[in-house]
């Protein structure tokens, strides 16, 4: 049943979240929901094993697309997903206050630290395509709201930091910064406590990935023998999926250099490290410290297994 529509809009050059508004959600959908570069598509595959109940590679982005996604034909998305029978799996980079909040559709929103994420979120933006590029910037020109190219990723990881936190020497700025990181985690963080959310740390997936899928699968009420989940597991390891890649993400080849070898980079943390200077950390901090509450700074940096649980596990549906 719905609870409420969503609150506000977003319109950015990768995001018009304006199909939220006419698009029906239906008991049991599985929405993911992160981020850029927090672990979406691993989150995805998970989810996906768990509905088709098979450990075979599938293409995440055609069976659980990005419905707001500017640069897809939503309407057609939208008609097809209509078309699928039960339960169904979709993804956002939208914040829980501009989708509709339903309280049989399940949310699974994806954490990690946020240094780990712009070290991602660079070599992701540099593998972008030309074209995929060019069509941004015709998406951003023709729209009045933004009517602005889309801004090219720095070389320099440092610098790329620095953009990311809305340092002004380093405008303009994209869509997906400090702002937008906080927007979205801060919107699950204070619905946590809703049966149908459910907050998932990175560094608990690399912990403890067996672990964390039966948290998932006791969240989406998915029951599986224990042989094949055991299967899913495996195939939910990066070596897995990477291998995987081209039968995963066939459509990356599309909008990435180097295609899904390209999105499935390394999967590490604290890459950051040997990157950022004291400065650029002490200015990550002020600026956590202005938008963050502790407890959440804490989650986002830690995960579950190493600081606390947000989010008691349990049965919604």
């Amino acid at each position: 049943m719905l609870i409420r529509k969503p609150e506000r809009t977003i319109r950015t050059w990768h995001t018009d979240s304006r199909i939220w508004d006419s698009f029906e959600l239906r008991a049991g959908d599985i929405i993911v929901c992160t981020p850029p570069k927090t672990g979406t598509t691993w989150i995805q595959r998970i989810v996906g094993m768990l509905l088709a109940q098979s450990a075979e590679p599938r293409q995440i982005m055609e069976e659980q697309p990005w419905l707001d996604a500017r640069f897809i034909p939503q309407a057609e998305v939208a008609a097809a997903l209509s078309a699928v029978e039960g339960r169904r799996g979709l993804k956002t980079h939208s914040p829980l206050t501009a989708l509709p909040l339903h309280d049989d559709v399940l949310y699974i929103n994806v954490a990690r630290d946020p240094r780990d994420a712009v070290m991602s979120f660079h070599n992701h933006s540099m593998n972008l395509s030309d074209d995929f590029l060019a069509a941004r910037d015709q998406d951003g020109l023709a729209d009045p709201f933004i009517a602005a190219p889309y801004p090219r990723a720095l070389d320099d990881q440092r610098a790329f930091f620095r953009r990311w936190l809305r340092d002004p020497k380093y405008a303009p700025f994209d869509d997906f910064t400090i702002a937008e990181f906080i927007e979205i985690e801060t919107s699950f963080w204070e619905a946590r406590e809703r049966p149908h959310v459910l907050l998932v740390h990175y560094n608990d997936l690399k912990a403890d990935r067996e672990g964390e899928m039966r948290r998932i699968a006791q969240f989406c009420g998915i029951a599986t023998p224990e042989p094949l989940f055991h299967e899913m597991v495996e195939a939910a390891g990066f070596a897995s999926m990477k291998r995987a890649g081209t039968q995963l993400l066939g459509s990356a080849e599309v909008a990435f250099k180097g295609g899904a070898d390209a999105f499935l980079h390394k999967g590490t943390n604290e890459r950051w490290r040997s990157v950022l200077s004291d400065e650029d950390l002490a200015d990550y901090r002020a600026a956590l410290q202005a938008g963050v509450t502790p407890d959440l700074t804490n989650w986002l940096e830690h995960g579950r297994l190493a600081a606390f649980d947000p989010t008691p596990v349990s049965t919604p549906v």
